[in-house]
């Protein structure tokens, strides 16, 4: 039986304190998320991103960010609305059938109706490099004025997440760098999706298991692309 550890620093802030912390962190997660998805920007690689492979309409990419790299995906889902993908990418309790090592997503708290604190577990029989990582992090969900929507995720600092969220004693926490969506609409019902994402699993782990991590989670759009493709449309709902 797993139990709660205190962390050794952690911080109790009131909630229109968090609000206005990730509110702030959130909004530049998202122009992060734009600029990563802008094709116009990258069409002369002078951005940092550097193509992996290129296969069944998959681009996946990497740019060096620090000691880490971030990773990128796109593709163009046929005859899948934005919002059907959202719906598939954003459905919590679903989490597990498109990330087979996650073993718990769960709301904390929501500060506002696009913006949320979550916690995400991977248990003992998750793979090695997945194995007793948490993670607390905010959502914030937006809708452009073109249409695009857009899902910003990361970690909140350890010590506002152990002050909401003590870690348990058999965890690892580690720290969403920077994640999210940017689904953009094609005139024809169908869209394009830009997954990001950047994780520190935290614990010691050699660079090339890390870089592995991250490019594990880049694959798992693979599963989304067939939820998504089952997800009912707005008309036969």
């Amino acid at each position: 039986m797993s139990t709660t550890v205190p962390c050794s620093r952690s911080w109790s802030v009131s909630e229109d304190s968090l609000r206005r912390y990730v509110q702030f962190a959130s909004e530049s997660c998202i122009q992060e998320l734009l600029a990563a998805s802008d094709t116009n920007r990258g069409s002369t690689g002078s951005d940092g991103w550097k193509v992996l492979t290129l296969e069944n309409g998959v681009e996946i990419s990497k740019r060096r960010s620090g000691s880490l790299h971030t990773f990128r995906s796109r593709w163009i889902l046929r005859s899948v609305s934005p919002q059907q993908f959202i719906t598939v990418a954003n459905a919590i309790d679903a989490a597990k059938q498109w990330d087979s090592d996650l073993v718990e997503a769960r709301y904390i708290k929501d500060l506002e109706d696009n913006l949320s604190i979550i916690r995400l577990r991977f248990g003992d029989n998750s793979k090695p490099l997945f194995r007793n990582r948490e993670f607390i992090v905010y959502e914030r969900r937006e809708t452009m004025e073109d249409g695009t929507l857009v899902v910003g995720v990361a970690s909140l600092p350890k010590e506002i997440a152990a002050g909401l969220h003590p870690k348990q004693s058999n965890a690892i926490r580690g720290l969403l760098l920077q994640s999210g969506w940017v689904v953009e609409k094609l005139d024809d019902n169908s869209c394009v999706v830009t997954y990001v994402v950047q994780l520190d699993p935290a614990g010691w782990l050699p660079k090339c298991f890390v870089n592995r991590f991250n490019t594990k989670l880049v694959m798992i759009i693979e599963n989304l692309r067939k939820l998504a493709q089952a997800c009912p449309t707005e008309a036969e709902n």
